[in-house]
């Protein structure tokens, strides 16, 4: 994980450097987003998809008329579902944690504003995670119980794509996917696996 986030600093750094000889803004986006998990090895359950929301920040380094390089810090809220085929018992889950994601942008002029489709790396951190059933308490699933494993780990590392249009005055409107490369799982990781996927929707404002 240092690797990962040493080469994302690479990345930024190598953008921030650019900064005298190129345009700089930056911007604040809300998006809605909503998200499950790609199962393997768990053939008797399914995660249906959860609303949630996120909000953050970005900047937006502009290299000449087509291409930018956009990094964030983004907050979610996320929510999932899982069900187990047989009974139809349901599990819900919520999670709370921060995303960095650094896309690659290319961008024309359509109008009298920018189409742009960007790409790139993500690295997240949970901060909380729970799932409830009926007629339990909430169970924490990053903490440590009686000395086992957490059920869930924090880290996450993955890859996103978004799509979008920026108005003249500034406004954007936007659509993204990220799928996250690591398994979620902690305790249980020998014998299956869950990563995480996200759709969003969303619109932000360059400043």
């Amino acid at each position: 994980m240092k690797k990962i986030f040493l080469s994302l600093a690479v990345v930024m750094g190598f953008g921030l450097s650019q900064i005298n000889a190129q345009e700089a803004n930056f911007g604040l986006k809300a998006e809605f987003n909503s998200s499950n998990f790609i199962l393997s090895d768990m053939d008797g359950m399914k995660s249906n998809l959860g609303a949630g929301a996120t909000l953050g920040g970005f900047e937006k380094i502009e290299f000449g008329e087509n291409f930018a390089l956009q990094p964030e810090l983004l907050f979610h809220f996320k929510t999932s579902e899982m069900e187990t085929k047989a009974t139809g018992a349901k599990l819900d889950y919520r999670y709370f944690g921060v995303e960095i994601p650094i896309y690659a942008v290319g961008q024309v002029k359509l109008g009298s504003g920018k189409g742009f489709i960007g790409i790139g790396p993500y690295a997240g951190f949970g901060i909380d995670s729970r799932y409830k059933a009926d007629g339990m308490d909430d169970v924490t699933l990053y903490k440590e119980y009686n000395g086992a494993k957490s059920a869930m780990q924090r880290w996450d590392f993955g890859l996103g794509g978004m799509l979008g249009y920026e108005f003249s005055n500034g406004i954007q409107i936007n659509a993204s996917y990220k799928i996250g490369f690591m398994d979620t799982l902690n305790a249980d990781k020998d014998n299956a696996s869950m990563q995480n996927q996200t759709i969003s929707l969303g619109i932000g404002y360059k400043f």
